[in-house]
């Protein structure tokens, strides 16, 4: 296959650019009726809506949501029927996760101004979180330590978790990461149905404060429709990968690098920058001879024909441009002297230094959060965090003579914003 080549030495460099970056993922007017739908129905009969969209969309037949609902000796099962290998492998990424986001914390704090008046901010967590984790013939153990881990951290009292179980098929090893990311209950539902309990509550499903984790375009839709009603991570686009290589790395690396995120799905990107042309004739090579060899070839070729890119850019000041202009999810930098670039990169979801640190590595186990930025909102989001579950509160408290002193500041502004008892309400304090 030949994957697409730009350079920026092109007249139609900027044009093609925007083209291939171009991603409209947003819902179209069926989705939204239906989501909207599903919403209205779950938020008037509760249970009962969310057991009749369960046995329809998942294929299963229950009558109560005691069969929806995982018990806490199932998680344990579950945890002890995976191979050790396994369970050693997610308790290893969980200690690194934990271990990472314990560097988050935000701390309350307070000073006392020479008048005694005092001023600050109070740190709280978040009361009950919903988490989302697809199911079915994928399993995703690692979205349940990415998303549950941080919010443990935080001080989060309780995690819902939410995954379908298409057809009746249930994951171990998601169960297992659950147990041992402290999730608190799981129940087996899916969908926009899934998000409207968790964001309204039932009989059963408690409502919580936020709901983060990734989902198809229908849990995506339900998400941004229950905003405001509870907060959420974002609106996650597909995964993407910004590779800045100076052609000194092995082009069978890189070729393997731009398909760990090709594989995810058709609508995956991968994207390399070189300013070595011989380079990327080299990295096209390696995409052909090991494309036969991977096992989702067919969802790889297609992303990297659809929205894949081999860029040839000037030198490496313009390569950063570019970068810092993709702003991508994924970004890494396989150079010489990898920390010296990333000074300069200013928008991008993770960025991963040198020749030997594989994205895949930020997947799992490398400790910080892979739930990042897609679609070029790195240039003003974050990866998610124990931030994302902590919440902020001003703290102040004025003496008397504070009161008396800032009175007066708030009497002339009040006054001048026509808000009268504003004003007489600090006035009162006004010593005289």
């Amino acid at each position: 296959m030949k994957i697409k080549r730009l350079s920026t030495l092109q007249n139609d460099y900027r044009s093609q650019m925007d083209t291939l970056l171009a991603w409209e993922g947003v819902s179209d007017d069926q989705v939204n009726l239906t989501v909207r739908d599903i919403l209205k129905n779950i938020r008037l009969r509760g249970d009962k809506a969310l057991i009749e969209y369960t046995n329809k969309f998942d294929r299963v037949t229950v009558s109560s949501m005691k069969e929806l609902t995982f018990s806490k000796e199932q998680l344990d099962a579950a945890l002890n029927n995976i191979p050790t290998q396994q369970r050693q492998a997610l308790e290893t990424a969980a200690e690194r996760v934990r271990s990472y986001h314990e560097h988050q914390i935000m701390k309350s704090w307070s000073y006392t101004e020479a008048d005694g008046t005092l001023l600050g901010q109070q740190i709280t967590a978040l009361d009950r979180v919903g988490l989302y984790v697809p199911g079915g013939k994928a399993t995703y153990p690692s979205t349940v330590l990415m998303n549950a881990i941080p919010a443990k951290v935080a001080g989060v009292e309780e995690i819902v978790m939410v995954v379908p179980t298409p057809d009746g098929v249930v994951s171990d090893m998601v169960l297992a990461a659950a147990k041992i990311a402290g999730v608190d209950t799981v129940f087996a539902v899916g969908g926009a149905q899934a998000v409207a309990a968790l964001a309204y509550g039932t009989e059963t499903i408690p409502a919580v404060d936020k709901i983060v984790g990734p989902g198809n375009i229908y849990v995506a839709t339900a998400k941004s429709m229950v905003f405001g009603r509870v907060g959420i991570d974002m609106i996650a686009g597909p995964s993407e990968i910004l590779v800045v290589c100076d052609g000194k790395t092995d082009p069978d690396w890189i070729a393997m690098d731009l398909f760990s995120q090709a594989e995810h799905d058709e609508d995956a990107q991968s994207i390399l920058l070189s300013w070595d042309a011989d380079f990327l004739d080299q990295v096209q090579t390696s995409i052909e001879k090991l494309l036969p060899t991977m096992e989702r070839k067919d969802i790889i070729s297609k992303s990297l024909n659809d929205r894949g890119a081999l860029i040839l850019v000037k030198d490496e000041n313009e390569a950063v441009d570019v970068a810092n202009f993709i702003a991508p999810e994924h970004l890494e930098l396989s150079v010489e002297a990898p920390q010296v670039m990333a000074e300069k990169i200013k928008h991008a979801g993770a960025i991963f230094m040198g020749r030997y640190t594989a994205e895949a590595i930020g997947d799992y186990c490398a400790g910080p959060n892979h739930v990042l930025p897609t679609s070029r909102t790195a240039r003003f989001s974050s990866p998610l965090g124990v931030y994302d579950f902590q919440k902020r509160s001003s703290l102040i408290m004025c003496s008397a003579e504070g009161a008396s002193e800032l009175g007066k500041t708030a009497s002339i502004l009040g006054r001048g914003e026509s808000l009268t008892a504003h004003a007489r309400s600090a006035e009162y304090r006004i010593i005289k």
